[in-house]
């Protein structure tokens, strides 16, 4: 069965770190880009970050960019998310995705298999 995990979420003061794990199962991993997305409450989901299959090729968006860091160890089947100074309006409940090809690593819908979401809560 296709499996991606994501984990290490908590609740964590502002300005504080906190790193996200993403562990697959059930697929061959570097065939596939993985992102980074989030859904706060009462917000549609947004995209937060996404890396290539193998080249390590990044992309962020603006509000997670200087901050937040995506990387993956293909040996290990498992995409990171070090996230620093977070803020409150980081809340949300981040999910971790897989995609095919590298140009559709900004389009959602474009994304075969998700994972169950872990939280972050950044108090203030």
């Amino acid at each position: 069965d296709v499996q991606l995990q994501a984990s290490g979420g908590g609740l964590v003061q502002a300005g504080g770190s906190l790193r996200l794990s993403c562990g697959a199962s059930g697929f061959t991993f570097d065939n596939y880009a993985i992102g980074w997305v989030r859904q706060a409450p009462g917000k549609e989901r947004e995209g937060v970050a996404c890396i290539s299959k193998t080249d390590g090729s990044t992309s962020y968006r603006d509000f997670a960019e200087g901050r937040f860091t995506i990387s993956r160890d293909n040996v290990k089947n498992t995409v990171y998310l070090q996230m620093n100074s977070l803020k409150p309006e980081d809340t949300a409940v981040y999910y971790c995705g897989a995609v095919g090809a590298w140009r559709y690593s900004k389009v959602q819908e474009k994304y075969l298999y998700w994972g169950q979401g872990t939280l972050v809560t950044v108090s203030s």
